[in-house]
């Protein structure tokens, strides 16, 4: 491992060497900071009752505790980033393996878990052809799991679940730790996160200022056609603007192409969240659990999230690549 490769992973100390780190960083900071004042004014405006009142004070104190998750792997770095990515993996499977019951196919799960555990490696690695290779292995791994009780009643529908799983926590997650393999992963994987929750915050708010006609009303209810061009109108310049200052100069610094990733980062981010809705609509769920409070589950959280790694990750590779010029096969040599 040469000393270029060390500072990526371990080198905190060049957490801030791009000023849009720097930005996006004090960003999150005075947010968090302004949001006790802003959630006064609001429920005071709005008169709203005491148990919106403690949803919104709720949300604010788990946001306290997931910035802090979000900000330090990240800042610490791309060795935490990965590890923090992976974990998020198995959190967000294993909520979805409750939901679903997927947990009682122990077989189908172990191999899901040591799929996730392998993309973990291949990103740490920064290993791309194993990276690649490990979704079409898996699934085949699952499809013969499957056939380990043998039981044909039910078969499609257990190997179904696996692969929907690992497909959606083990390889579209993994898209996102293959970003820490680029030297400047830390403006990307930010701007990325920030986008995401920014565009259903955009979404939220839209929705109630002019949302009228409804999108998707058997799958969310509260999601309106306004809420959604809302969002995109406001996060596609943002995302854009962002991904200048982060690869300026390069291919992918042209404003067509800017505004492209805008609108993966806001169109995907509201498909993510619908599709986690149209699964808790097919299984009667409000949340997928209840850890984060004024939340619900991480998978809950952390749903939009899903489809944009992937996407966002080969948008980018086309034009210009991740971890261009870095060692590969880092620790298998």
């Amino acid at each position: 491992m040469n000393q270029i490769t060390r500072e990526r992973l371990f080198g905190f100390r060049h957490a801030f060497d791009d000023r849009v780190t720097v930005v996006l960083t004090l960003a999150v900071v005075v947010l968090l900071f302004l949001a006790p004042l802003l959630i006064l004014i609001a429920t005071r405006v709005a008169n709203s009752a005491a148990e919106k009142q403690k949803e919104l004070w709720d949300r604010y104190r788990s946001w306290i505790w997931l910035s802090a998750f979000i900000l330090i792997p990240i800042l610490a770095g791309a060795f935490w980033t990965i590890l923090g990515v992976a974990a998020l993996s198995f959190l967000c499977y294993r909520e979805y393996a409750r939901i679903t019951g997927l947990f009682r196919e122990r077989t189908i799960s172990l191999i899901v878990a040591i799929g996730i555990l392998l993309i973990t490696f291949s990103v740490l690695d920064n290993w791309y052809r194993f990276f690649l290779a490990l979704f079409p292995l898996t699934v085949a791994l699952i499809a013969t799991g499957g056939l380990i009780p043998d039981q044909p009643k039910g078969y499609i529908q257990r190997v179904g679940l696996g692969v929907l799983g690992f497909a959606l926590f083990g390889s579209a997650f993994g898209h996102l730790g293959y970003m820490a393999n680029d030297w400047n992963y830390r403006p990307i994987l930010l701007l990325i996160i920030c986008a995401v929750e920014l565009n259903d915050i955009f979404a939220y708010i839209c929705g109630h200022l002019f949302g009228h006609r409804k999108f998707v009303p058997h799958t969310s209810p509260n999601k309106t056609a306004g809420g959604a061009l809302g969002a995109i109108v406001l996060t596609t310049p943002l995302v854009a603007i962002g991904a200048h200052f982060v690869w300026i100069g390069t291919a992918l610094d042209n404003p067509v192409r800017l505004l492209g990733l805008g609108v993966i980062v806001s169109v995907v981010g509201q498909f993510g969240d619908l599709m986690l809705s149209s699964v808790k609509r097919d299984l009667g769920l409000k949340d997928t659990a209840k850890l984060i409070p004024g939340h619900g589950g991480i998978l809950d959280r952390f749903d939009s999230l899903i489809l944009v790694a992937p996407a966002v990750f080969h948008y980018v590779n086309y034009f210009v690549g991740f971890a261009v010029g870095q060692p590969q096969a880092i620790f298998h040599g």
